[in-house]
C-alpha cells in the first residue's frame, strides 16, 4: 500500500511540475512529498526525476514508469468519482426478496415507478416464501411479513396490513375453513373489538378453526373462498381493491395487523439503491395497493 502511495504521489510530482506545487495540491508538506520520492527512488534502484533548482525532467526510466503512475491515479479518481455518482443516483445491481405476493402486489410495482427515475438501476427479484439467508445469498433487501425475532440485520417497520375474516353471504362463522398452507392445524384466531365500535359484546373473541380444505397458494385459496366453499382470510387492501361479493364474518372485530419489514445486512451507511427502493416500497405500500391478487405470502399467524 505505501509503494502505491509513493508512486501516486511521484505522479502527482510530474503532473504539477514541481515538489512544492504538488504538495501543496495534495496538502502535504514539501518535506514529506520529496521523502516519498526519495524513498520510490531508492527501492528503484534508479532515478525517475532529474531536477535542478529551476526546473524538473523526467529521466527515461522515469518517463515510461510515469505513465503507469499516471494511469493509476487515473483509475483510482474515476473509482471515487463513480462512486460518489451511485450515491447520488444509484445504479448497477441491486439484489431484492420478498415473498411471492408482497413480490407482485408490492415490490414489482414500486420497482416499476423507480426504474423510470433511475434506468441504470438493475433490480434482481427473487420471490420466496422461506427467510433466505441475506450474506449467502448476496441480497442486498429482504422484504418481509412481521419481526424477523433475533435476526442481527437492521430492519424497519415500513407499513401494515390485515387479513380478514370473510366468506359469501350465505357462510357463517361456522362455515368451512379454507387455510393456506402455512397456517397449522388447529387454527387460532384472536379478535378485538374495533375501536368505537357499538357492539355490546365482548372487547376479545377468540375462535378456534380445524382447516376443512389447505391450499397451497392464497390464490387458490381466495378462488374456493369466493366460490361459496367456505370462510378463510383474505388481506384488506385485495378486499378493497379487488371487486367481490365476500362478507366480513365477525364485523365489528378484526385480527391484529401483519407488520411488514423491510431487511438488508448494511450498517448505518447504506447504498443509496438500497434507500430509495425501501422508500418507494414504503410509499406504495402506504398508498395505493395494485389490483392483481397473486399467491399470498405466510404474515404473523404462520412462518415467513
Amino acid at each position: 500500500m505505501q509503494r502505491l502511495r509513493q508512486m501516486s504521489i511521484f505522479a502527482h510530482i510530474v503532473d504539477a511540475g514541481s515538489i512544492s506545487a504538488a504538495a501543496d495540491r495534495l496538502d502535504l508538506s514539501k518535506s514529506v512529498v520529496s521523502q516519498h520520492l526519495k524513498t520510490l527512488e531508492s527501492e528503484l534502484g534508479l532515478p525517475l526525476l532529474r531536477r535542478t533548482t529551476r526546473r524538473q525532467t523526467l529521466t527515461t526510466t522515469g518517463e515510461h514508469f510515469y505513465q503507469q503512475c499516471q494511469q493509476l491515479n487515473t483509475l483510482a479518481d474515476n473509482a471515487w468519482q463513480q462512486a460518489l455518482e451511485s450515491q447520488q443516483s444509484p445504479s448497477g445491481t441491486i439484489r431484492i426478496t420478498a415473498p411471492h405476493a408482497l413480490m407482485s402486489t408490492l415490490i414489482a410495482p414500486a420497482l416499476s415507478e423507480l426504474l423510470a427515475l433511475y434506468p441504470a438501476l438493475t433490480p434482481e427479484l427473487i420471490s420466496s416464501d422461506r427467510k433466505l439467508d441475506l450474506t449467502e445469498e448476496r441480497i442486498d433487501l429482504a422484504i418481509r411479513v412481521g419481526n424477523s425475532e433475533g435476526s442481527t440485520l437492521r430492519q424497519r417497520r415500513i407499513g401494515e396490513f390485515r387479513d380478514v375474516l370473510c366468506g359469501k353471504p350465505t357462510c357463517t362463522p361456522d362455515s368451512r375453513y379454507i387455510a393456506n398452507h402455512w397456517q397449522g392445524n388447529p387454527i387460532q384466531h384472536r379478535f378485538e373489538a374495533c375501536s368505537g365500535t357499538t357492539i355490546r359484546q365482548t372487547t376479545i373473541r377468540q375462535i378456534e378453526y380445524t382447516p376443512g380444505c389447505r391450499t397451497d397458494s392464497f390464490h387458490s385459496c381466495l378462488a374456493l373462498i369466493e366460490a361459496g366453499a367456505g370462510i378463510g382470510l383474505v388481506p384488506d387492501f385485495i378486499l378493497r381493491q379487488r371487486p367481490t361479493q365476500l362478507i366480513e364474518m365477525l364485523p365489528g372485530y378484526q385480527l391484529a395487523a401483519c407488520p411488514i419489514y423491510a431487511l438488508h445486512p448494511y450498517g448505518t451507511l447504506r447504498p443509496t439503491a438500497v434507500e430509495r427502493c425501501i422508500e418507494a416500497i414504503e410509499q406504495k405500500l402506504n398508498g395505493n395497493w395494485p389490483v392483481p391478487v397473486p399467491d399470498y405470502a405466510p404474515t404473523s399467524h404462520g412462518k415467513t
